[in-house]
């Protein structure tokens, strides 16, 4: 069998005596796009964490192209290395932008850093075209870009060092619904040019029925169902599942027996691990 793009095996983190991760394993192929669903404190933000590299795991492994990525890089060619393997995307672009150097400056740094032998100009312009952007915001600065822009400049930046993955988390939380499709709709469309896996991390349901062809829902740190995302969002076996798209507002939608629910599923015995439907 092709070994997949992306491993979990076992993923375990625990912060005193909260297991914020649990045993958590699942695959990513070459091109895949894998969501990973629930609330706050589900362990999903952990687990992105400790696949990037910003957190390390207690136990479990992590393989990207069937090689393992070591808990901590030493030395400045490691941690280049692994970078070049795994690129996050964050919630607020703004933040993650330096508001003194325009786009540009933000690009050509990242290709010196990686790929010092490379004239960096072409790649600029190639990496602002795939984004749709175009040279006119080269020399733009953040504050000077609407979210959506900034979001972009991001998505290029990370795309600058040809990942193999590309995690996402909530990436898109903060922008309004038509600049959210928008973006969306760039990730496909990068996705089908090029063979990166996606790892969505979410709360919101559709963003994972629009994106990604996996999906695995986490609760109090362990995946309690896993399975095809139409499969999943379509015929829900768990109750915690059941529970986010009871969530989402609706004609007729009772907040407060949501919160009823949302109160006796986080009051129960922690939730066993989930044997996935197929193997995802």
């Amino acid at each position: 069998m092709t070994e997949p793009l992306l491993r979990a095996d076992g993923l375990s983190r625990a912060f005193g005596d909260v297991h914020a991760v649990d045993a958590v394993s699942f695959t990513l192929p070459e091109g895949g796009s894998l969501g990973i669903v629930g609330g706050s404190g589900s362990g999903k933000t952990t687990t992105a964490r400790i696949v990037v590299g910003l957190e390390h795991a207690d136990t479990g492994e992590v393989r990207v192209r069937g090689t393992v990525r070591p808990a901590r890089a030493r030395g400045r060619a490691q941690r280049l290395a692994r970078a070049r393997e795994v690129q996050l995307v964050f919630q607020d672009p703004y933040l993650s932008l330096d508001p003194r150097s325009t786009v540009e400056r933000a690009l050509r740094e990242t290709l010196r850093l990686h790929f010092p032998d490379r004239d960096p100009a072409p790649r600029v312009r190639e990496l602002l075209d795939q984004v749709g952007l175009g040279t006119r915001a080269a020399e733009a600065l953040p504050r000077q870009l609407s979210g959506g822009q900034r979001q972009r400049v991001a998505i290029a930046r990370a795309l600058a060092v040809e990942p193999a993955v590309l995690v996402l988390d909530e990436a898109v939380a903060a922008l309004d619904v038509s600049v959210q499709a928008q973006i969306l709709n760039l990730l496909a469309d990068i996705r089908e040019q090029t063979p990166i896996g996606y790892l969505f991390i979410t709360h919101d349901l559709g963003v994972v029925r629009c994106v990604t062809d996996e999906l695995l829902v986490m609760h109090r740190g362990r995946v309690v169902e896993a399975g095809a995302t139409a499969e999943v969002l379509a015929a829900p076996q768990h109750p915690y599942t059941r529970l986010l798209l009871d969530s989402v507002p609706r004609p007729g939608w009772n907040p407060d027996r949501i919160a009823e629910a949302r109160q006796r599923l986080m009051t129960a015995p922690a939730p066993p691990t989930a044997t996935p439907r197929r193997q995802t």
